[in-house]
């Protein structure tokens, strides 16, 4: 397939380029820095910095849409808000107008967004029909959704994956949490009860390429491991894998004060469960957390 990507330069994105080539397709990378593209994600990669270049003669069979902020890099101020808000609405918004351009459009697009879609949920199981709790990443998730799924009307098979936290080697969450946790210095957040629904970075990119391969599929896919858990557990089983103690709690007033509004994405959480890319059909390599943190561990 020839496949044009946008989010190829990043944590997910550089192992989703590998798989693909490796795999035989043709891979075009929208990058705002296109001189890193062929470094980051290939030497056989086309790289584009602007999606205006795509022209009505251009084609692709399929489209990956990953770009977007880090949502947990800084604080929410009006402005970081209005910033990670943009830079997901106006890519999205720029490949489905693109795709409208082109004389023979793509047959799918697979669009990332984030289990944050259903804002805090406590203790309920979490599928693609719950019902979500209305805060910023509730509004943000359901927005980009909203804008990659209009290319529908062009008659673009259209599947969005919710992802949760994604544990890998090199990059990710949890390579910001190997420091504190070396030193004897990590531990849960808040109480730890709440719920951490987390993907390997494998596994991620292994149904993202299944939902590309089965036409079948369309809609909205929860991309989460089929065995959540609490924060508690996450940070045990971290700690355990070290050989550390996991002793230093941090209390949920501290992550106020420190991380602002952005702290709910710590002290809260939602026991999300993949059911429909399960009843599709994928096969998870990483379905347990102790094995899947085992191979991000450098």
């Amino acid at each position: 397939m020839r496949i044009l990507i946008t989010g190829g330069t990043g944590f997910v994105g550089k192992r989703l380029c590998k798989r693909l080539l490796d795999g035989g397709h043709q891979l075009t990378v929208f990058s705002r820095q296109p001189a890193r593209v062929k470094a980051l994600c290939g030497e056989s990669v086309e790289a584009i910095s602007d999606l205006q270049h795509i022209r009505s003669d251009s084609e692709f069979d399929a489209v990956i849409n990953l770009a977007g902020e880090p949502i947990a890099e800084q604080r929410w101020t009006a402005e970081r808000k209005a910033v990670l808000l943009e830079s997901r609405l106006a890519t999205t918004r720029q490949l489905v107008d693109a795709m409208g351009r082109m004389d023979k459009r793509p047959k799918c697009l697979i669009s990332a967004s984030a289990i944050g879609f259903y804002g805090d949920q406590g203790n309920a199981e979490v599928d693609e029909h719950s019902t979500p709790n209305e805060d910023f990443a509730h509004q943000l998730c359901a927005q980009w959704e909203q804008m990659a799924l209009q290319a529908e009307v062009l008659g673009v098979r259209v599947c969005v994956t919710r992802i949760g936290l994604v544990v890998g080697r090199d990059g990710g969450f949890v390579s910001k949490m190997l420091l504190p946790f070396k030193l004897g210095l990590g531990g849960r957040f808040g109480s730890g009860e709440q719920w951490m629904s987390w993907v390997h970075r494998d596994d991620l990119i292994g149904l993202m390429l299944w939902l590309l391969e089965h036409e079948e599929c369309r809609g909205v896919y929860n991309a989460t491991a089929p065995n959540p858990v609490t924060n508690g557990d996450f940070t045990k089983t971290l700690a355990g894998l070290l050989g550390r103690p996991a002793l230093l709690p941090m209390p949920a007033l501290i992550a106020k004060l420190i991380f602002g509004e952005m702290a709910s994405l710590f002290l809260t959480g939602q026991k999300v469960l993949p059911k429909r890319i399960t009843e599709a059909g994928y096969q998870y390599q990483y379905p347990e957390l102790s094995t899947a943190l085992q191979e991000a561990l450098p």
